[in-house]
């Protein structure tokens, strides 16, 4: 389980004894979480290969190889390139359109039968391997180049037999991605306070989409509904009462008007605004969100269509970047060590070495007693 961002600063505010948080920021606290979870993430990896070096036990709880893997796998993705074009694929990318993949295990040939694993190889061993007659790649044997973050496979999906296009989903990347940026969010009290906002970042923004033609064969007899949208592709659970929308990802909460352009007697055909008048938490970009049941009996009408809406990066607040809170990805097994980690860098902020010393010390002897 991850370990609670508010936990962690409420944790490190009363050591400091610095409650008012004037001299440790939540901007500073969300720099430093941050810089901590990279550098106890990147520390896995070396111990990881110390202790498959080191005489093993198979006692369960008390094996450190499968604590770290345990670790790890958090971490672990399986995905489809994020683009393609003549038979070199992208590696997956985060909702920022960013390079996701952090460390790369294997790729794997999804495009044939039983999804063949990739031989990654240098541009001089293909060309070897090509001219050879008996280790020229084939659709169980396929080879590939890596070169700026994209990976060229042979053979190439548009020489098969029958042609065919390349496609995202031809290749398949198992990687270790980065941990989430930590982040501390608050909104301000009457007296100027910081409150701790435990939503999830980031959030839903409070004006969707306009204009939505969604609407088909459909008679109405409302002009607005609010619906809450939870968690679950289908279906509305016998503890929720009132109309539901449902996504397909983790979030929860959220309230949203559907307002149309109904008149009576006649046919509305489309949305004149969709708009999120509570935020609630979980959402992330390319979520879905589905009106369920049909739009006609959201709206106490009659007929056939469906509704839904895919968020994209405009939907979430650009503005409100002090709000909605990010957790920790690593274990609240390493609390201890992340708290006193996040000391050590305080004590420089607020130039108190005895802070610094104390926190060092305790890091040492932690990191001995691990390592006997």
């Amino acid at each position: 389980m991850a370990i609670n961002v508010n936990t962690v600063y409420t944790t490190v505010l009363s050591i400091l004894n610095k409650e008012q948080r004037g001299y440790l920021t939540p901007f500073e606290f969300n720099k430093i979480a941050t810089q901590v979870q990279l550098q106890i993430f990147e520390k896995y990896f070396e111990d990881y290969n110390q202790f498959l070096r080191m005489p093993k036990t198979d006692e369960e709880f008390a094996s450190r190889v499968a604590h770290i893997e345990e670790e790890i796998q958090v971490f672990e993705e399986y995905k489809s390139a994020s683009s393609h074009a003549n038979g070199v694929y992208d590696f997956p990318q985060d909702s920022n359109n960013k390079n996701e993949v952090y460390r790369l295990g294997s790729v794997y040939f999804n495009a044939v039968p039983g999804t063949p694993q990739i031989e990654l190889v240098g541009r001089k061993e293909y060309k070897q391997q090509l001219m050879s007659p008996l280790t020229k790649p084939s659709k169980s044997f396929p080879i590939g180049i890596l070169k700026n973050d994209k990976v060229e496979v042979y053979p190439k999906v548009t020489t098969f037999n029958p042609t065919r296009a390349t496609s995202i989903s031809d290749v398949k990347f198992s990687y270790i991605r980065k941990p989430k940026d930590v982040k501390w969010g608050y909104t301000i009290g009457s007296l100027g306070q910081y409150i701790y906002d435990p939503n999830s970042f980031p959030i839903l923004s409070t004006s969707l989409l306009v204009g939505q033609d969604l609407l088909s064969n459909t008679t109405v007899t409302s002009n607005t509904v609010d619906m809450t949208v939870i968690s679950g592709t289908t279906g509305i659970p016998s503890n929720i009462t009132g109309n539901v929308a449902n996504t397909n990802g983790s979030g929860s909460g959220a309230i949203v008007n559907w307002t149309t352009d109904f008149v009576p007697a006649t046919n509305p055909g489309n949305f004149t605004s969709i708009v999120v008048s509570t935020a609630g938490s979980g959402y992330a970009i390319g979520d879905l969100i589905k009106l369920n049941p049909e739009p006609s009996s959201n709206f106490g009408g009659n007929g056939t269509g469906t509704t839904s809406i895919t968020l994209q990066s405009s939907n979430f607040s650009p503005v409100n970047l002090i709000q909605g809170s990010t957790d920790f990805e690593i274990s609240e097994s390493m609390q201890t060590e992340v708290i006193l980690e996040i000391l050590k860098y305080s004590g420089i902020i607020i130039r108190d070495p005895q802070i610094i010393q104390a926190a060092q010390q305790e890091l040492v002897q932690d990191e001995a007693n691990e390592k006997r």
